[in-house]
């Protein structure tokens, strides 16, 4: 790990030291590979979108599977990103503060940097989702274009992920307890993202805590949810078409004349608007509230990171 002097630091300020710390950070991104979470991020989307990709923002089940497997691309990353980068040089951080580091220029030095990991993590998956063929609305809901819209959501989300991360890393004191919590944190974002299970009682309250459930209402009315068709009616039904009444099939008689009349698409419509979703309705004010969720969180990692880390003296390693 690069140190950095005590000299330089004890009569530095706060903004000399986050500038000292970041340029520190970005000689480690291209010296000690820390670009390698770029190209390992693009694969994880590429698969994920390729597997789930083709139905999204057409169906409201593509809808719900490719949002939620989007998310869990997002806090994959921003996990990844950050979650060994404090305690990997804990004892590094506990000696340069004595010499004067600021705890807060030096996790504000960690946010600058992961901001700017995030910003290249959300083009490559914009990139990848347009190589892929998802279908983002042309017209944006709180901006003026969608890809701009889905852009942001990627980018808070992935951010808001990184800095839990970063807080983790603050808490615990060596790579190993990093890794290991990481899963855990993992599988709860996803269970409790309130899109994909069935949440009820205190399960659904949890969900309000957690980055994937903002991410994913997000996406979703982003994504026009409420408008598009639903297919699982259609698609039960037809697995029921061969059914024998008094000799006839008359349900396979009903989508046949259906499909051949050109009302397929008018039925899919009509179920999809039975079953809506009051939280991904396609308004700016909903798409901003949801943005906003996702800062307050950020803020309150970020927070809690730089209280953590002010402890560091007390290690008793």
């Amino acid at each position: 790990m690069t140190e950095i002097r005590g000299e330089s630091l004890r009569y530095k300020g706060r903004a000399a030291q986050t500038g000292i710390y970041l340029k520190k950070f970005l000689r480690m991104f291209v010296y000690q590979s820390d670009w390698k979470v770029l190209p390992i991020g693009a694969i994880i989307a590429a698969v994920v979108t390729f597997v789930v990709g083709a139905n999204m923002f057409v169906t409201q089940e593509g809808t719900d599977m490719g949002t939620f497997a989007l998310v869990c691309v997002c806090v994959w990353n921003g996990f990844f990103n950050s979650i060994q980068v404090v305690c990997r040089e804990r004892d590094i951080v506990k000696r340069e503060h004595r010499a004067g580091l600021h705890i807060t220029s030096y996790v504000a030095a960690h946010m600058l940097y992961q901001l700017i990991l995030c910003l290249l993590q959300t083009m490559v998956t914009l990139l990848i989702l347009k190589i892929a063929g998802v279908k983002i609305p042309v017209q944006g809901t709180f901006m003026p274009w969608g890809i701009l819209d889905a852009g942001i959501t990627i980018l808070i989300t992935t951010y808001a992920a990184d800095m839990m991360a970063l807080m983790v890393s603050c808490i615990v004191r060596t790579t190993t307890t990093a890794m290991t919590v990481m899963p855990f944190l993992l599988i709860f974002q996803l269970v409790f993202s309130g899109g994909f299970f069935q949440l009820s009682g205190i399960a659904d309250k949890v969900k309000y805590v957690t980055i994937s459930h903002w991410g994913m209402n997000s996406l979703c009315a982003i994504g026009r949810y409420n408008e598009l068709p639903m297919v699982s009616l259609w698609n039960t039904l037809v697995g029921f078409k061969d059914i024998e009444l008094f000799g006839k099939k008359p349900l396979k008689e009903i989508l046949v004349y259906t499909e051949q009349n050109g009302y397929r698409d008018a039925f899919l419509q009509w179920s999809g608007s039975y079953h809506t979703n009051n939280a991904y309705v396609s308004t700016a004010e909903n798409v901003g509230f949801n943005w906003a969720a996702l800062l307050v969180l950020l803020v309150i990692f970020a927070a809690a990171a730089v209280i953590a880390l002010k402890f560091v003296d007390r290690d008793k390693r």
